[in-house]
């Protein structure tokens, strides 16, 4: 089998926002899905060994960030190389609290989506965790950042919680 066949896969790249008490953190993700339009409801797969997902199993609320093409590869390395235990990875970036009080990334934003979890499945390393959509805005325009766009034109790698990440 060739699993370099997954990296044919289309995803985007979102900034994944969670809160536990009075404390957010967040996460570079490549796999936020619409499952359905009505109503309206979307997935995400975040790595249990991730603080962003404790704070999802603790509150059952999540953001995603839709990032523009022209993200800066700083900003995806605070949010995707770094961990929300060693730092605030929202000190000094632009962001606010949704309806549900996650932490949506306003820098480098075409949009985002904001969720209460409805139902998350146990796929080994990872949950999807599914969320009823509760806000949903387009804060820009542009283009909105690829997988293929980041690792094809900015050169960037995938941290080894991903789950799209292959030994190669």
């Amino acid at each position: 089998m060739n699993t370099k066949a997954l990296h044919m896969i289309s995803y985007g790249l979102y900034v994944i926002g969670s809160r536990k008490e009075d404390r957010i953190n967040g996460q570079i993700c490549n796999t936020v899905v619409q499952v359905s339009s009505e109503p309206p409801i979307i997935s995400v797969c975040i790595n249990k060994e991730n603080l962003t997902h404790e704070y999802i199993v603790d509150s059952g609320v999540f953001s995603a960030s839709i990032l523009a093409q022209d993200t800066p590869l700083n900003l995806i390395g605070r949010f995707g190389f770094k961990s929300g235990r060693d730092i605030d990875k929202f000190d000094g970036i632009n962001y606010k609290l949704g309806e549900t009080q996650a932490p949506i990334a306003l820098d480098n934003t075409l949009a985002y989506l904001e969720a209460k979890v409805i139902n998350s499945v146990d796929v080994g390393t990872h949950t999807i965790f599914i969320g009823d959509l509760v806000d949903a805005e387009v804060i820009a325009e542009g283009e909105p950042m690829t997988y293929a766009y980041y690792h094809l034109v900015k050169r960037g790698t995938t941290p080894k919680t991903a789950p799209s990440f292959h030994k190669d």
